[in-house]
């Protein structure tokens, strides 16, 4: 096989893509300039470069096993791919690499929340703990998508500053933009239904918005059996059940109609490495009520409604000001989108092109 170079390691990439995919697939175009070897599953997404299909079991859409047998395939099959194309670098578009087998990767953290919310039992965090320090180590440099992320990598990681760049993420504005479509009378979330993302304050706040309003809250992502049955009992506790709706995964192609037609995107997440989808609502025109957790400031600006967690009241607050106040609802759209136009996948890909070509 001819030297390629630089091998893109695209194992973890999803049939419906969630935030890391989203990642992988809008910066791997601004990387062809590096002639780069793509291993994937899904050779099809990528028709302008040279690919080495590799086996589709390997993501999270395969839960746990998927994950397993990922972590596996990086440390038995990935060192053959590199040695076999005579590559110089890898490029993991997640915290993942050959331990100690002299494959040099630069690799992308999106965040730390296993270690910021551990679960006692769960892979993830053990993963976190134990090999992602070793990762982090062993890569020749890190890229991160805020500074937010970054400092986690230094806290958690024990890794020199100069060793780090951040890179935010972007969204696809031919995708996400206003619609000039009607409001309809419903708040939004979308994401896992992670506790930390505190779609249970969520519901708590809508809650208590008043009965007049004749609102509803819609919760669209992946259900999960380990979160979603509590936070459908809440509603049902709340007597809300009938307005919170829970819409499952959306197709891409749906989400900007979903989100240009919400009262406002709810977001009171406790962390976030970037909060892609908040960048996507802000780019679509729809007022955001979010938090200051993690990177959430770096990506809102002074473009979002900003609440404290610890307040039980703040959340609400922020929901009734937007039922009732046209003028901030015009007003935050208007940040959103000068705020959302400082982002582009452009600068992103061009911006991890100049970290990779350094490296080579």
């Amino acid at each position: 096989m001819t030297d390629s170079g630089l091998l893109i390691n695209l194992a973890m990439l999803m049939e419906r893509p969630t935030g890391i995919s989203t990642y992988a697939l809008n910066v791997v175009p601004h990387l062809a300039a590096l002639d780069p070897t793509l291993l994937t599953a899904q050779p099809q997404r990528f028709p302008n470069f040279q690919t080495q299909t590799i086996q589709a079991n390997l993501t999270p859409e395969q839960g746990s096993k998927g994950h397993a047998r990922r972590l596996l395939w990086n440390q038995t099959e990935l060192p053959r791919h590199y040695k076999s194309h005579q590559s110089s670098l890898i490029f993991s578009p997640v915290p993942e690499m050959p331990l100690w087998r002299g494959c040099r990767t630069v690799v992308m953290v999106h965040d730390f929340i296993p270690l910021r919310f551990p679960r006692w039992r769960s892979p993830l965090t053990n993963y976190f703990r134990f090999i992602v320090p070793q990762v982090l180590n062993q890569a020749v440099h890190i890229i991160c998508n805020s500074q937010s992320t970054a400092d986690d990598v230094m806290r958690f990681g024990n890794i020199a500053a100069s060793k780090i760049t951040p890179i935010p993420l972007a969204y696809d504005a031919d995708h996400f933009n206003p619609l000039d479509l009607p409001r309809k009378n419903y708040f939004l979330y979308i994401g896992r239904h992670d506790p930390y993302k505190g779609i249970d304050k969520a519901i708590a706040a809508f809650a208590k918005l008043p009965k007049s309003s004749d609102c509803e809250l819609w919760i669209a992502g992946v259900a999960d059996p380990r979160f979603t049955p509590k936070l459908k009992a809440q509603a049902k506790e709340l007597g809300v059940v009938e307005q919170v709706k829970f819409l499952g995964y959306v197709p891409y192609a749906d989400l900007p109609r979903l989100i240009n037609q919400a009262i406002a995107f709810v977001f009171p997440s406790a962390w976030e490495g970037f909060g892609l989808p908040v960048l996507e609502a802000l780019a679509c025109g729809t007022p955001v009520i979010t938090s200051h957790a993690g990177a959430l400031s770096e990506v809102t600006g002074e473009a979002a409604l900003q609440v404290d967690l610890t307040d039980q009241l703040a959340l609400e607050q922020a929901m009734k000001s937007l039922l009732k106040d046209a003028a901030l609802c015009r007003q935050l759209a208007t940040q959103g989108l000068a705020q959302a136009s400082r982002f582009s996948w452009k600068n992103t890909g061009e911006a991890t092109l100049s970290i990779l070509s350094h490296k080579l």
